[in-house]
């Protein structure tokens, strides 16, 4: 059958944020994490049917949750199956369940602790599969990871710029998939916690395609709140409802604003500069209050812009100690707080640097790893630019640099 299918691997205990009830069925914005994540798949038309697996006494979690689905959404759904003692066990069921039914060309398989997947995640997980049969989601890394022995010393420290995070849905060949999934049963191994692991065992090759950092995991009880502040309910760590009006499904309407920023620092002697978050070795620094990150400091301002919410020296004004060499990047997180605050999102964020030196091209994807990250959007919600005033103006003189921003967000 040439079709798209998904498996939502919902069989786990979900412990870690506490209570009694799995975090898949605690309710964030007044519908369950699952619900959420159920409709986020169910809305993309290239998704042809759905198969959850859930825990063998989680029937009554997800009858709840089918009924708060949205008009429509479940016509995708085929009856749930029950999910294993592992992550692998559960979702070898939801193939098996899917092949019983008549196996799709492509699977994707998601966590239904990820409710924030979007269409263009999905279809770049499509496309991958389509082109390389095995394909998994990943985001740079941008902690330095280091691999340690049993006595907790530090043995390694693995450059983090071949390092990658890997999200789901991971995106596959249905049928390669489903006999490595069975071979990996013959032989009795059942602790691979992702499906791009147990094709790697299998001998398949696995691409990487690009995640999204706003995909993020439900894992603590944080993560709750955090979600349902995002969905617009009340605490989700209290087992709360939301209101009557967001539980039923009302819309709101979001309207899309737009705002720019400017900024400009001198040179001074120094041997780096900060820009966009990332530290670029360079002749000369920057003389500034802070850190100087004339990318940060611009799209700060273009986002308060964007909120009519003043600048970025009303908020971090420089008389104020507290900021002096401070890292720019609380900056722009302190503007991104304040469009969920007001219950907003950042559709895009676009920079032009002008400046003869330092090179912006070799360092042009951390620096947009590095904003994507602070600002918690997609790498592709993020543009970077550069250019030089061919040698007029103070720019031209290599007296300093400067860049502007534009930010588009939706507020209510």
């Amino acid at each position: 059958m040439s079709e798209t299918a998904a498996v939502v691997v919902a069989a786990g205990r979900g412990i870690r944020v506490g209570g009694g009830t799995p975090k898949q069925y605690r309710r964030v914005g007044g519908k369950a994490v699952l619900t959420r994540t159920l409709e986020a798949l169910a809305r993309h038309p290239g998704l042809a049917r759905i198969q959850v697996v859930i825990a063998p006494d989680a029937a009554a979690f997800y009858g709840e949750c089918l009924g708060d689905l949205a008009p429509g959404h479940a016509a995708k759904l085929l009856p749930p199956v029950e999910g294993g003692a592992t992550r692998q066990l559960s979702v070898r069921a939801g193939l098996e369940a899917l092949a019983g039914a008549g196996a799709p060309s492509l699977v994707l398989v998601h966590d239904a602790a990820r409710p924030f997947v979007d269409a263009a995640l999905i279809d770049r997980a499509v496309a991958a599969a389509r082109a390389h049969r095995a394909a998994v989601p990943g985001i740079p890394v941008t902690d330095t990871i280091k691999r340690i022995d049993p006595q907790g010393l530090v043995v390694e420290t693995p450059p983090r710029e071949a390092l990658r995070a890997v999200q789901t849905p991971q995106a596959f060949a249905f049928a390669p998939l489903l006999d490595a999934h069975r071979s990996a049963a013959a032989q009795g191994l059942d602790g691979f916690t992702d499906d791009g692991a147990l094709a790697e065992w299998a001998g398949l090759p696995v691409a990487l395609f690009e995640g999204d950092v706003r995909n993020r995991k439900i894992t603590q009880a944080a993560d709750l709140d955090e979600a349902d502040r995002a969905f617009g309910g009340a605490a989700a760590s209290d087992d709360a409802a939301a209101p009557a009006s967001l539980a039923s499904g009302a819309s709101m309407t979001l309207v899309t604003r737009l705002g720019t920023g400017f900024d400009v620092h001198a040179f001074t002697e120094g041997d780096h500069v900060w820009l966009g978050g990332v530290r670029i070795p360079a002749d000369r620094g920057v003389l500034a209050h802070s850190d100087g990150d004339v990318v940060l400091h611009a799209l700060t301002d273009a986002i308060l812009g964007a909120l009519a919410d003043g600048d970025i020296g009303v908020h971090f004004p420089p008389s104020d100690p507290r900021w002096r060499g401070a890292s720019s990047d609380q900056f722009l997180a302190d503007a991104v707080a304040r469009v969920a605050a007001r219950g907003g999102v950042i559709d895009h964020l676009d920079v032009t640097v002008l400046c003869e030196q330092p090179r912006i091209g070799p360092h042009r994807e951390a620096i947009r790893a590095r904003i994507a990250e602070v600002a918690g959007v997609p790498v592709s919600a993020v543009s970077i630019k550069a250019t030089t005033t061919e040698k007029l103006g103070f720019v031209g003189r290599a007296e300093g640099l400067a860049a502007q921003a534009a930010a588009t967000i939706r507020l209510p």
